[in-house]
C-alpha cells in the first residue's frame, strides 16, 4: 500500500436528525437537532474523540448544546472478537437547573464502559461516575445518582452493499428514586429501551438513515414538564421515529 493510500487516523462526521432520541429519551424536545463530530483512530488500539449537538433548553435549561468528548483502548483477540474500554463524557454548556429557578446543578455526567463485540454484535456496560445528568436530592430525589448503569445490545446485519439493518436494546437501571411519586405514581425513573434503524448509503460519504425507539415506564416519562414553562409537558420517550442525512469524512 502506498503512503497515500493509507488510512486517515482522523475521521469526521456531520448530520441533520428530525428529533435527537438518546437511550430512548429525546434530548431536543422532538425537534431536529444538528450534530458533527470528530474521531482519532490509532493504530495500537487507542482512540479518542469529540461528538457535539444541538438540544432543548427545555430539558437543560441554558444550554443550547450537548458536547461530549471520550477516550477508550481497545484490541481483537480469538476470532471475530473484540473489547473495549473507556471513559465518555457528556457536557452541557450554560447548563444548570439555577437557570430554571431550582437549587444549582450542572447537567455534566461522566460514564466509564466497557464494550466486548463478536462479529455484528456488541454488548456494552456503562457506569456513571459522576451524578447522571443533574440527578440528585436537589430534584426530588433520594440519593444522588452516581452508580446509574446502562447496559446495551447492538447489532448491525448487512443487507447488501447499499442498505444496514441495525437493531438495539438496552436498560438503564438509576441507582436513586424520587421521594415524592408522579402525578402518574411512579418513583422510578429506570426503564428499557429498544431501536431499530435502517440506513442506506445513497452515494460515497452520504447516507440516509430511518429509525424508530421505544422506551418503557411511561407513567415516569409521558408527562415530562418543560424546565422553562411548568404548563408544557411532553412525552420524552414511548415510540419515537426520527429521519437523519449524515456525512462522514
Amino acid at each position: 500500500m502506498r503512503a497515500e493510500d493509507a488510512p486517515t487516523p482522523v475521521t469526521g462526521n456531520v448530520a441533520v436528525v428530525s428529533d435527537y432520541v438518546f437511550r430512548g429519551l429525546t434530548q431536543s424536545w422532538g425537534h431536529p437537532a444538528i450534530q458533527g463530530g470528530a474521531d482519532y483512530t490509532a493504530a495500537n488500539g487507542f482512540a479518542a474523540g469529540t461528538w457535539a449537538s444541538s438540544i432543548s433548553d427545555k430539558t437543560y435549561p441554558g444550554a443550547s448544546m450537548e458536547w461530549d468528548l471520550y477516550a477508550n483502548y481497545g484490541r481483537s483477540f480469538a476470532t471475530d472478537w473484540s473489547w473495549r474500554a473507556g471513559v465518555y463524557g457528556y457536557f452541557y454548556p450554560g447548563g444548570n437547573l439555577d437557570e430554571a429557578g431550582l437549587p444549582s446543578r450542572n447537567f455534566n455526567t461522566v460514564e466509564a464502559q466497557f464494550a466486548l463485540t463478536w462479529k455484528q454484535f456488541t454488548v456494552k456496560y456503562n457506569r456513571a461516575l459522576t451524578d447522571y445528568f443533574g440527578v440528585d436530592t436537589e430534584q426530588g430525589y433520594r440519593d444522588d445518582s452516581r452508580g446509574t448503569e446502562y447496559y446495551q445490545i447492538d447489532a448491525s446485519f448487512p443487507l447488501d452493499p447499499e442498505w444496514t439493518l441495525g437493531l438495539h436494546a438496552a436498560h438503564t437501571d438509576y441507582s436513586t428514586k424520587l421521594v415524592t411519586p408522579t402525578s402518574g405514581g411512579a418513583r422510578n425513573p429506570s426503564y428499557n429501551d429498544f431501536g431499530a434503524t435502517l440506513k442506506y448509503q445513497f452515494v460515497a460519504h452520504w447516507s440516509l438513515s430511518l429509525g424508530v425507539t421505544h422506551a418503557t415506564n411511561t407513567g415516569f416519562y409521558n408527562d415530562t414538564v418543560s424546565f422553562q414553562d411548568a404548563g408544557d409537558t411532553r412525552d420524552v420517550g414511548g415510540t419515537r421515529g426520527f429521519v437523519m442525512v449524515q456525512g462522514t469524512f
